[in-house]
């Protein structure tokens, strides 16, 4: 079992022990009496006590629920967004509910507390008008299904996989580790690059004095020689695009090799230190850039 598996249930154990400790607990000083609760209002010890109580078995509670979400773990891109979602609504649910029900054990009538706070509500809403921008455009991306956790999406040059969608924001990982946290109303102009394969890109010089017909004759050779030493890293053998440029000092040939995501950037690196060695091995140096200098 993966260690990440092994964190998972432990902490699911200390949740269930804590959640066995805290519930007889929340009887025995009767924070689940309902009935009893908002009759006089003030701070006394038990009532923090209880307090505490609360918040403890609530956010454990949450902690639990979150943690058999995540250790379902299902295939499915859409299914794994529906969990990621889940998860970040129950941490607002779970900060509504302490604070509705602390007010209810210090003493507060919650319903009129909000009745009285209606015209402060809509001040605040209008404030907060890009927090309910991200949470409606979150919404909207989980039902017209744009973009789910695993896909390989790019945003404003940013290209990674898609590791988390929160009710607020979206994390992005790229192959080296880096999160990019993007607010949802700020997901536009995505490129949704799942359905493709990705591929590294390597671009090299040869000089124009090359007689690129007959080097085009020695590239399968040294595509498949390239591939048998990297079969871990390439899932096919490297291909050989054509001509990209003709640069002031070189012909720029392209070569791509399709790869896992997470590798991206090491296939290119490899392909790229390759080349020049297979290049050197049939009689081709990569230039670089020269002055000619004509003197009469």
């Amino acid at each position: 079992m993966k260690n990440i598996d092994k964190k998972k249930i432990i902490r699911l154990a200390v949740c269930v022990a804590v959640l066995c400790f805290l519930i007889p607990l929340g009887f025995l000083t009767k924070i689940f009496n309902f009935s009893r609760l908002g009759t006089d209002i003030g701070l006394t010890f038990g009532k923090i006590a209880k307090l505490l109580i609360m918040a403890l078995a609530v956010i454990a509670f949450e902690t639990l629920i979150v943690i058999l979400l995540k250790l379902i773990n299902p295939k499915n891109h859409h299914a794994k967004t529906l969990i990621s979602i889940t998860s970040s609504i129950l941490k607002y649910v779970a900060v509504i509910v302490i604070v509705c029900w602390g007010l209810t054990i210090i003493g507060v009538n919650v319903s009129t507390v909000f009745a009285s706070v209606g015209i402060l509500a809509l001040v605040v809403g209008f404030s907060a008008e890009s927090l309910i921008a991200d949470v409606v455009t979150g919404a909207f991306m989980l039902f017209e299904n744009q973009y789910n956790v695993g896909d390989i999406v790019e945003v404003d040059g940013f290209r990674g996989t898609v590791s988390d969608i929160g009710i607020r924001t979206t994390c992005i990982t790229d192959p080296g580790g880096n999160i990019k946290i993007v607010n949802n109303s700020s997901m536009k102009n995505i490129l949704n690059r799942s359905d493709n394969a990705s591929r590294s890109v390597s671009d090299i010089g040869i000089p124009y004095e090359t007689d690129i017909l007959k080097l085009e004759q020695e590239i399968p050779r040294l595509m498949q020689e390239i591939y048998e030493k990297h079969t871990d890293l390439m899932k096919k053998p490297p291909v050989y695009l054509g001509v990209s440029e003709l640069g002031e000092s070189a012909v720029v040939l392209r070569f791509v090799v399709e790869v896992e995501e997470k590798d991206i950037y090491t296939g290119a690196r490899t392909l790229n230190h390759d080349l020049w060695i297979a290049l050197r091995s049939v009689g081709i140096e990569v230039p670089f850039p020269q002055i000619d200098v004509h003197s009469k």
